[in-house]
């Protein structure tokens, strides 16, 4: 039977901390696993649920993006892909009888991990100007409602359209196309604050702003980078790849500023072997301090150019340009800069080029560890530079491999929801659908929060996540949201951001992934797009949470249907009834999705065309891959201060809070912490066990403050520290920014500690 939800936030206070774990995933997480799904969904529920997740005719997980393999385990699913699927599949429910009990400045005091266990939503919600407590309405209202709203704009343009991760292909399509009908391309997502800076130096260099393996490719590959990342917490799956990859021969490098117990050992829970020793993943572990990723790689080609035979002259002949000019900047590369950059020793340095040299297929894995920092752009060229020397793109076994997070970031992307759209795309559109879209730049996630707080935008409305606890500089976002006349959010469960609304809110409850969606046209089924470019279809098969949902898709055709009226061509209603009608439209509008409907009527679907992998061919400017040639660049932090990295614990899913443990870290019953190696500790006279109040610095003057976090003395990387968000994004300016990408720089702020009034 599933347990009710806590009516009161824990304490958080005082945390526990014990032995940090080498091992990830085995008995342990089966515990958790089996735990946590009992309590929100019952045995038998959780039985009938988890077996179809991930499966060919199941359901995607709402987790994270790591791609299925062609042959499947009964169990295809991880600790915190299990954790995801029970949230939402939860017996648990939020009324409107919670919301009377509940006014909006209580909400607004509770923690993330609260809100989130209260349950699923199961009305449309209202809060009017003034209102004290969220009231239930009609859906006909809550679209007259916004109708209102975004009639009395004096543009387009003063609405935003924020969408997160967990949308299908099919219901960010038509959000999209809504937002260009209206005469908009404020269409800021969850990649602007992730994944931007990939996709960025992906395009320059490659042609592609995506990945170019699958998974075959790190099994057949001879070594494997892990730069930035932490699979065994954020994506556990891929666990399960590189130990296949270790079999087969592979070796792993593992650059991190921290030590994580996935990328150290992996108990695999699908085999004795695994789950009684467990298979060790990483040959070499460069701890590296923050932000000094460029610098390594800018040595590493350094030394493979003076390698005799190493480089791979015919692919730099036949297929790059701006070859001369990054060798300039190579050879000028030096060592003790490096050295003082990363903080590596020079032999660990010289053993990885070693094992870089043995290698004839190499992938380099990244995720927010070098995506998010200022100069995360060309250090993502840097890395590109890195394999093309050696001619690992286009090539089986080698290649790019940045790890999306949410399960259908990708496809939002690869769908339109872009504030910088191509010009092919939207000609495209406009010929598929009659309408001349705009043509000029909208707004990201950092420029629709500044649009907002200076009075520029008055309405947002999200298409899921949970925009006020991810994004930065949570004083400033939060002024920024109240400042609009309505705050939307489509959701399914509570979060934050229904706390800080704008003069007026709406909530949204819209089916979950778990859920069966019957339209008009008979049963549906919608599609994501995986990190490596597989596109498959999601079956739900659990009755909805409540009547009163809607899916995505509807949400969007029938607010289209209410605000655009009868102006526009686009047949809302008969999207609504039947998605197929979309995925044809689709077809004709998105390249590589040519027989959309027939291509995901095959199990598992279907792998998108991706140029440089399949033909050594790169859509680039040029023609050719490029090589680029920027200044090296690492943070420089004061004297007495210290570069902190924002981080996931293993209890959480990006803003979803999970549990208050972190169990491989040893952490217990809290989540203000803060990790800090001894020595640093030392220095600065913190004792293991005090409190402090984390103070970034900014060349704004602005005090940003995180009070009370307990200092836990740690084996980082020397000069680091690292704490959770949602709790730290108060400390990262809004103007701290990655070059290029606009990304927030979370990984590179820098802090001092003061003593907290808890000590």
């Amino acid at each position: 039977m599933a347990s009710k939800p806590p009516k009161g936030d824990p304490v958080q206070d005082a945390p526990q901390v014990a032995e940090v774990q080498h091992a990830a995933a085995g008995l342990p997480a089966i515990g958790h696993t089996l735990r946590t799904a009992q309590q929100q969904m019952g045995v038998r529920r959780t039985a009938l649920t988890l077996l179809r997740v991930n499966q060919k005719d199941g359901f995607d997980c709402p987790g994270c993006a790591w791609p299925e393999p062609d042959h499947r385990h009964k169990a295809e699913f991880c600790e915190n892909g299990a954790k995801a699927v029970a949230e939402e599949a939860t017996l648990r429910r939020v009324t409107p009888d919670f919301f009377a009990a509940h006014p909006v400045a209580d909400l607004a005091t509770r923690s993330g991990y609260w809100l989130g266990q209260q349950g699923r939503l199961t009305h449309p919600m209202y809060l009017a100007e003034g209102a004290e407590r969220y009231e239930p309405v009609s859906w006909e209202q809550a679209f007259d409602i916004i109708a209102e709203e975004i009639a009395a704009l004096d543009s387009p343009d003063e609405s935003v359209f924020y969408t997160s991760g967990r949308t299908s292909n099919e219901a960010a399509f038509l959000y999209q196309l809504f937002a260009r009908e209206l005469g908009t391309n404020n269409l800021p997502d969850c990649s602007n604050m992730c994944h931007e800076s990939s996709g960025s130096a992906l395009t320059e260099t490659i042609g592609v702003g995506k990945g170019s393996v699958l998974l075959e490719d790190l099994y057949k590959s001879d070594l494997i980078i892990v730069a930035g990342q932490n699979p065994g917490t954020n994506h556990p799956r891929m666990l399960s790849a590189l130990e296949k990859a270790k079999n087969n021969g592979a070796k792993i490098i593992t650059v991190n500023p921290l030590p994580e117990a996935g990328l150290e050992r992996f108990k695999n829970p699908q085999t004795a072997q695994g789950m009684l020793k467990g298979t060790a993943l990483t040959d070499l572990f460069l701890q590296i301090r923050l932000g000094g990723d460029q610098a390594l790689f800018r040595l590493l080609n350094k030394l493979i150019l003076e390698t005799e035979g190493a480089v791979d002259e015919e692919f730099v002949r036949e297929h790059t340009h701006g070859y001369e000019e990054f060798v300039k900047a190579a050879r000028a590369a030096d060592w003790d800069d490096t050295l003082k950059a990363t903080g590596l020793e020079r032999d660990r340095i010289e053993e990885a080029l070693a094992m870089v040299l043995a290698s004839r297929r190499t992938v380099v894995c990244w995720a927010m560890g070098l995506t998010q920092h200022k100069h995360a752009v060309p250090t993502i060229r840097e890395v590109v530079n890195f394999l093309l020397l050696r001619g690992n793109i286009g090539r089986p076994g080698a290649g790019v491999c940045p790890v999306r997070g949410h399960s259908n970031v990708q496809g939002d992307r690869t769908m339109g929801i872009f504030e910088r759209p191509a010009p092919a795309f939207l000609d495209a559109l406009e010929k598929e659908f009659g309408f001349a879209p705009p043509r000029h730049h909208g707004l990201d996630v950092v420029r629709a929060i500044k649009a907002l707080r200076d009075g520029e935008a008055k309405v947002f409305f999200a298409m899921g996540g949970n925009f006020v606890a991810a994004s930065p500089d949570t004083d400033v976002t939060e002024a920024a949201m109240r400042r609009a006349r309505l705050t939307v959010h489509v959701s399914t469960k509570l979060n934050r951001s229904h706390a800080v609304t704008g003069a007026r809110a709406l909530i949204l409850p819209t089916l979950g992934r778990t859920e069966r969606d019957l339209q008009a046209g008979g049963e549906q089924v919608v599609t994501v797009e995986d990190s490596m470019g597989m596109v498959h279809a999601s079956r739900g098969r659990l009755e909805p949470a409540s009547k009163h949902l809607l899916s995505e898709p509807a949400i969007v055709c029938r607010l289209a249907r209410r605000v655009l009226g009868s102006a526009s061509r686009t047949p809302w209603e008969e999207f609504e009834k039947d998605y197929a009608t979309v995925r044809d439209r689709i077809a004709r509008v998105v390249p590589g999705f040519e027989d959309f409907n027939a291509k995901i009527a095959r199990p598992g679907g279907f792998t998108l065309p991706h140029a440089p992998r399949d033909e050594r061919r790169f859509p680039t400017t040029t023609g050719k891959a490029n090589f680029t040639a920027a200044p090296v660049e690492h943070p420089a932090v004061p004297k007495g201060r210290l570069l902190l990295q924002t981080l996931r614990s293993h209890d959480q899913y990006n803003t979803t809070i999970y549990g208050l443990d972190d169990r491989y870290r040893g952490i217990k019953n809290g989540r203000r912490v803060v990790l800090v190696h001894p020595d640093d500790a030392t220095d600065l006279g913190l004792a293991d066990g005090t409190y402090a109040d984390l103070v970034s610095e900014w060349q704004d003057g602005v005090e940003r403050r995180a009070p009370g976090f307990r200092v836990v003395h740690y084996p980082t990387a020397r000069g680091c520290a690292a704490a959770y968000y949602p709790e730290t994004n108060v400390l990262v300016p809004l103007d701290a920014t990655a070059d290029t990408s606009n990304t927030p720089a979370s990984k590179s702020v820098v802090v001092r500690l003061e003593q907290s009034s808890l000590d």
